[in-house]
Parts: structure tokens; sequence; C-alpha cells
């Protein structure tokens, strides 16, 4: 059996966009599959008793886009925050990210709206931009939202953020290799040792 790391992640988290450009690398020296975990973020920390402490703390706040902008450096990937991100609805994006996840195309999804959230300025909360995105990105993008907007994948979602809470994930990213979890684009060195030694 493959080694597996497991990806639990939400969109608006910064950090998990930057953990994503290192998958290609995490890949090649783990031999590891990525396996897609897509929950909604204020509804776990609400489930948990985590705060957003760098929307609440505006020093944080600060030294976070700073924090940020170093990774991005490091790492050698563009960031920047998209203009339009307080009207992406981010459900949404979870929802497409499982129908995106079962026709076999989620890293390639996961990858592009990271990409148009933290390093583009796409209007994702516009349907015919979302679309279009979508499918200039190689995806179906009107046969993924249809998908999406089924009953069962709002619960699966909301199911979904109720097995991570019950996990003990707490925030984004989160990773597992087994048993083991780790939290944050910080980790990922970690991440890799876990990975590399894994059964």
């Amino acid at each position: 059996m493959a080694r597996q790391i497991e990806f639990y992640f939400d969109f608006p988290s910064p950090y998990s966009y930057l953990a994503t450009t290192q998958f290609p690398r995490l890949r090649a020296e783990t031999g590891a599959d990525v396996i897609y975990k897509p929950f909604r973020i204020l509804p776990l920390m609400k489930m948990v008793g985590n705060t957003p402490t760098t929307v609440e703390c505006k020093n944080k706040g600060r030294y976070a886009g700073a924090d940020i902008g170093r990774w991005a450096t490091r790492y050698q990937v563009p960031f920047q925050r998209n203009p339009n991100l307080r009207a992406v609805d981010f459900a949404q994006l979870g929802r497409v990210a499982l129908v995106a996840i079962d026709d076999g195309r989620g890293s390639d999804y996961v990858s592009a709206i990271y990409r148009a959230l933290w390093a583009g300025d796409a209007n994702l909360a516009d349907r015919g931009v979302f679309t279009a995105f979508l499918d200039k990105a190689g995806l179906d993008g009107e046969g993924l939202l249809k998908k999406a907007e089924a009953p069962e994948v709002m619960v699966r979602l909301d199911k979904a953020t109720e097995a991570a809470a019950e996990r003990g994930v707490f925030g984004s990213p989160t990773f597992f290799v087994g048993d083991q979890m780790f939290f944050g684009n910080d980790r990922l060195d970690f991440l890799t040792d876990a990975a590399k030694a894994a059964a």
C-alpha cells in the first residue's frame, strides 16, 4: 500500500496555499499520495473552541502578513491576497472540492483555487467567472458547480467538518501520517520525515 498523507484544509487559509505549493516536492521525496480532506474552517473552530486570533488580534494579523510574505519568498512562489476574497462563498468552494475529488481531479482543483485566492485576482464570487476559471484550468466548470449544488454534497461537507473535529483538527492546514498529526505550513519538514518513515 502506498504511503498516504491526509491533508485537511479550507481555502481561507493562506498558509494552506503555501503548503500546497510544496506538494510536488513532498510527493517526490516521500513517494506518498496526498489525500484531500476539505472541511469548513469557521464551523470547525467553533466546535473545538478555537479562536481566529489573526483576525481578532491586530498585532498578530500584521505579523502574519509579514510572515506569509517571508514564506512565499523562501518557496519562490507568488503571493497576493485576492481583492474579491471577502465576497467568495468558501462553503461552495469546499463542496466543489468534494465533487472534484470524486472525479479524480482534486489535486488540480485545489491547486487552481489556492492560486486564484492567494496569487491571483479572479472574482470567484461571480458564477460566470468561476465557471470560466475552472474551464481554463482544464476542469468541467459548469458540471462541477451543478454537482456541488446537490443537497447531499452540502451534508457531506458538514459531516466532513464534524469528522475533522473528532479527529483532532483545529485549523488549516492539518496533515496526518497514520495517527501522527502535524499542523501548519511550518511543519512540513516533520511531515516529510514521518511520511518517509511510514511503512
